[in-house]
Order: structure tokens, then sequence, then C-alpha cells
């Protein structure tokens, strides 16, 4: 028995040795992030900004692969069976991290199994509408939506996404009624609402920004507390009568389950160099993108407390499973 307790000690010290020298070589060959959205919307841009940086940080190749469709849930499914190694990560909205699970019935992946890395960037949201809209301000688009119910169609950016939600939440407070027309991604979406085949989207600001300065889309309100700084014409949804509404969208990094702790915390302190770099920040700036960052736990407190508000949205508005 001696002899046996003898050779497993050994064995589980030759294992955490050689985990150890696993760790700090890691990362050896390059890292692959994927991203659950297509090229060129809001999380993609954050990625290969985020990317860039982290090739430069830790001397390997950082590959940044799309895989979008189902409201994020194909590539949150691709990254939820990869290897737990480290070298696969993905990057995403909120949906497929949160609420998927109440809005598809038949999901392969359990989101809170992944392990959170960190929270990249965060962003208001704000109601824009078609360039030819007849409301021509916050109060007037409530007014018109109550008047015309059924007939203001929305864009979002798929199903379970904030844009979703955020006019499901509409809805429910004003007693409208909307519909909902699902795209694959931010691109499509805005594409339809510039050449008015959709009326409106609640959008975050960093895509928003620039269609409503070159008058190809009309930022109404914002859906923060407080007016934003770079936008101090535009009244907040609570100053247009849509008393404490308050909606914003973010993007995470995270691991597939069982990624060893140490992995995960070395991923997070580089992302996080990263985001405080004054290059990133200064790009993240000009996309009005707020840097979050913090540790795998913060992460993770976050990410749990997005599921109970979003949660508590769906149920209450009854947005239907898919």
């Amino acid at each position: 028995m001696r002899n046996l307790l003898a050779l497993i000690s050994l064995s589980l010290l030759w294992a955490t040795g050689a985990w150890a020298q696993d760790i700090r070589n890691y990362p050896d060959r390059p890292v692959r992030i994927i991203v659950c959205v297509p090229a060129g919307g809001g999380v993609d841009t954050v990625t290969r900004i985020v990317a860039n940086g982290l090739q430069q940080r830790i001397g390997q190749p950082v590959v940044v692969e799309n895989r979008a469709g189902a409201g994020g849930n194909i590539g949150a499914e691709a990254a939820f069976t990869a290897e737990p190694d480290g070298y696969t990560l993905l990057a995403a909205q909120p949906s497929p991290l949160t609420v998927n699970p109440l809005l598809y019935k038949n999901l392969s992946f359990d989101p809170t199994q992944f392990e959170p890395v960190t929270i990249m960037t965060t962003v208001a949201n704000v109601l824009l509408v078609r360039p030819d809209f007849p409301a021509k301000t916050a109060q007037e688009f409530v007014a018109y939506a109550k008047a015309n119910p059924g007939k203001v169609n929305y864009a979002s950016q798929g199903i379970g996404t904030t844009s979703h939600l955020t006019a499901a939440l509409f809805e429910e407070v004003t007693g409208t009624k909307l519909v909902h027309v699902p795209y694959k991604g931010t691109a499509p979406a805005l594409n339809d609402l510039i050449a008015s085949h959709v009326d409106m989207i609640f959008m975050e600001l960093a895509s928003a920004l620039k269609l409503h300065q070159g008058r190809k889309a009309r930022i109404l309100a914002v859906a923060t507390a407080e007016r934003i700084p770079n936008l101090p014409d535009i009244p907040t949804l609570d100053e247009a009568g849509v008393k404490d509404f308050v909606s914003g969208t973010w993007n995470a990094i995270v691991a597939p389950p069982k990624t060893p702790p140490a992995i995960v915390v070395k991923l997070s302190k580089e992302i996080g160099e990263v985001l405080k770099s004054p290059d990133v920040q200064g790009k993240l700036d000009k996309l009005t993108l707020r840097v979050a960052g913090g540790t795998p736990a913060d992460a993770k407190a976050f990410i749990s407390k997005e599921t109970e508000i979003w949660g508590k949205v769906i149920k209450e508005a009854h947005v239907p499973a898919q």
C-alpha cells in the first residue's frame, strides 16, 4: 500500500510539474478567437483590435475566425466543443453567453460552463430610425408607435441580441406593438435601415453614430441614465417619457469549459494590458466604446448579472422561444 501511495504521489508531482511547464510555455503556437457574428459588426471590430494587440504581447499569431448564425449559437458551439487548452477562445455579444437558453429550445452548449476571461468593452444603445421616418423626435416616435400598432417594424442583429430584447422591453413599458425583423448581424440590419426597408433599431452607439452624423439614419434618443457627451442635443428615453429606460451592450472573451485557470488568468491579464494601451484606447474612443477589462471573476459576476436582467425581460415581455 505504501508503495502504491508513493507511486501516486510521484505521479501527481510529475503531472503538476509538467503542467506548470506547459503554463510557462503557453502559448507556443497560434491562438484562434472565434467571433460569433459576421465580419464588420461591433464585436468583430473590437476583437480584431484586441487580437492585434494580443498578438504583439504573446509573440504568437492570433487568428480571428467569424462563425455567425443562430443568434451567435453556431460560433459559441464551436468554441464550447474545442479543446480546453487556451488555443481556442470565443468573442461574443451578450446573447450566446446569457439568454439564448431561454430563446432556443435545442441548444448544444451550456453558456454557464464557459470560462469567462474578460469583458472587453461596453457601449450604450440608442433609438435609431430610418432617414425618412415621419417622427422627428423621441416623443413623436412613441406617439406614432402607439397610434399605429403592428405597423412599425424594427430590425435586430438576431434573436436574443440586445437590439431585439431592448425593443421587446420598449414594447412592454410603452404599451406599443412593433414587428420584429431579425437579421444575421449588425451590417445587414443597418443596410436595410439606411435603405428604409425597416423603420428602426435599438443599436449600440458605436455603429449608430457615424450614420447619424452622415444623415443616413437618425438617433432620436439614447438609452442611458444621462445624456451622452458626444450627443449633447439628443435626449434620453427617460426625458422622452419612457421612464428609467436604460439599455447597453457589451462583448466578452470566454474560453471553453475546463480550460485551466492559470491559462484563463494569463489571457485575462494580457488582454487587460492590451485594453489599457494608449493605442487601443484611442481606437476604441473613436468608436465611442468604453473599455471594461477586469478579472475572470469580474467577468463571471458581470455575465451572471446580465443574464438575470435580460432573462427577466424575456419572461415579462413574453418573448417566445424558437
